[in-house]
């Protein structure tokens, strides 16, 4: 399905895989840990209808790692980039997670790069907590690095799908290969980068935006909470939320059907 190609980008290499035979460009922007073949199941489900391209964020996949900063907004900067080093022309753009905040930091930026946007459960936190989640998580991803430097590619989806059942067997092989490649570079990037500054960004985007929210915690693991999505919505008229009902922060992973039910609509409307 994949075809998987190289560009030179912001000065560095930036690995993409393209699929699809549609007209609209759609961009998918990768969680943090994961890479651009994490989105196989969502690419080949709208191939028939969008021209598709699904790079490896700086410090993932075959991507180049440099040290320094691994920010959201340096992260928005090399997409908005690759996106004019291929001259894609106003494309959709998606992301999820890590990639969702580099996505609303480059419609941002960028108000004339992308026709409009969804975002996959961002890292839009109300409260102070947001700092220590943020070391705590970086904290988890270093620890699960160091362990699987020693582990082959079937025991991390052995483990994979020990701890989410609910996961497609299809997501597996992608998300086991990405937890490989994945940089000391990123993970060891030194301090933790200031919370994200979503309510910042969200007055000054254009474009249509999606976001797409799961259960947040106590009954699941989403981040964003029904309060940080009524303050989005109050920030940014052009912003719309999706609710899907028994999924946490891997939306599209673990209701991939509800997920596609959710965003095709909206990719359609704006393509």
């Amino acid at each position: 399905m994949w075809t998987e190609h190289d560009i030179e980008a912001n000065g560095l290499t930036i690995h993409y895989r393209r699929a699809g035979n549609g007209t609209t460009p759609l961009v998918l922007a990768h969680g943090a840990t994961d890479n651009g073949g994490c989105w196989r199941r969502v690419a080949a489900s709208l191939a028939d209808r969008f021209a598709i391209f699904a790079p490896d964020a700086r410090g993932h996949g075959k991507s180049s790692a440099p040290a320094g900063d691994y920010s959201s907004g340096t992260m928005a900067t090399d997409l908005a980039a690759f996106i004019a080093a291929l001259g894609i022309d106003r494309p959709l753009v998606m992301g999820h997670s890590m990639g969702a905040n580099t996505t609303l930091a480059l419609v941002a930026g960028w108000p004339e790069i992308a026709r409009a946007a969804v975002l996959e459960d961002p890292v839009f936190r109300l409260d102070a907590s947001a700092e220590q989640e943020i070391e705590a998580r970086r904290a988890r991803m270093r620890a699960d690095f160091d362990r699987r430097q020693s582990e082959t590619h079937a025991e991390i989806v052995a483990a994979g799908k020990a701890a989410n059942p609910a996961w497609h067997d299809d997501e597996f092989d992608a998300w086991a290969d990405a937890k490989k490649r994945v940089s000391a570079a990123f993970l060891f990037a030194g301090p933790a980068p200031a919370p994200f500054d979503w309510r910042a960004l969200l007055p000054r985007v254009r474009v249509p935006v999606l976001l797409v929210t799961a259960d947040a915690p106590p009954s699941g693991n989403g981040i964003v909470t029904a309060g940080a999505a009524d303050v989005a919505k109050g920030i940014c008229p052009t912003l719309a939320v999706a609710h899907v009902s028994g999924a946490g922060h891997n939306i599209r992973r673990e209701r991939f059907e509800t997920f596609i039910d959710r965003v095709s609509p909206f990719l359609a409307s704006h393509a």
